[in-house]
């Protein structure tokens, strides 16, 4: 990586990483994420993280968290006339639903994801044991609803997911954006949360190769910023954002 794209992301990465990053100004989903530090209304922010970052937090918003700790049928009756994108009502009752019979069943998230992230410190092993527990809490399916939580990763992916990995830097860093909630996963170990922002902006850089937007991608782009700081390659992700969503160009 050239010495001055390297300076320019270290400095953007300094600058980002600041709460005023988060407003109403620049709305993210992480400004509703960080109000609740709580893992599981995290994983509602981020699963609901795709479209216009406006019409996501606005969205966010007008969800009542506390119905994860209520009774199935109040759950049902306060979100009939819920609905976002693909998601309909249904979709997001079958979804407050699972999160709370996974809730009551399993407790921690984190705990769910050591088990598969533990045997190779492979973070795509604990997203595929938490997206595992979670079709397992509720027979539910519909077309919206399986997009929500993603397809099972397979042995060899194709699907950058984003809003998972996204999770992840929200979960395990911590710093003035990212929570750290979780103790137990290695910052290191993280992959990009690849999105159309952030897959321009690498492209541009020469930071990407590949000219399609999928977790070979995913792997390339972190494995770039690892040669910036190998214990912490993500750092930079929410400045690539950024940098992506306003147009500037290094």
């Amino acid at each position: 990586m050239h010495k001055s794209i390297a300076d320019r992301l270290r400095e953007e990465a300094l600058k980002r990483n600041c709460a005023l990053e988060l407003s109403v100004s620049k709305p993210d989903p992480l400004m509703v994420a960080s109000r609740y530090k709580d893992e599981y209304v995290a994983l509602v922010c981020a699963l609901f993280a795709y479209g216009n970052a406006q019409a996501i937090v606005h969205f966010l918003e007008s969800l009542d968290f506390s119905l994860l700790e209520t009774s199935e049928s109040h759950i049902a009756e306060a979100l009939q006339s819920s609905y976002y994108r693909f998601q309909s009502s249904l979709d997001i009752q079958a979804f407050f639903i699972t999160l709370k019979r996974l809730k009551e069943t399993h407790g921690s998230l984190e705990k769910l994801f050591l088990r598969g992230y533990r045997k190779k410190q492979n973070v795509m092993d604990g997203i595929a044991v938490l997206i595992d527990m979670l079709y397992a809490s509720n027979p539910y399916r519909s077309k919206g609803y399986q997009f929500l939580l993603g397809k099972m990763p397979s042995s060899n992916p194709t699907s950058a997911y984003k809003r998972w990995h996204m999770y992840l830097r929200w979960m395990v860093r911590c710093d003035a954006l990212d929570l750290g909630l979780w103790n137990e996963v290695r910052p290191q170990d993280l992959l990009m949360p690849l999105d159309t922002h952030t897959f321009r902006v690498g492209r541009k850089l020469g930071l990407i190769a590949r000219k399609t937007y999928d977790f070979k991608a995913v792997l390339e782009l972190t494995d770039a910023l690892k040669t910036l700081d190998p214990n912490d390659p993500v750092k930079f992700d929410f400045a690539l954002y950024r940098l992506g969503q306003e147009k500037q160009i290094l």
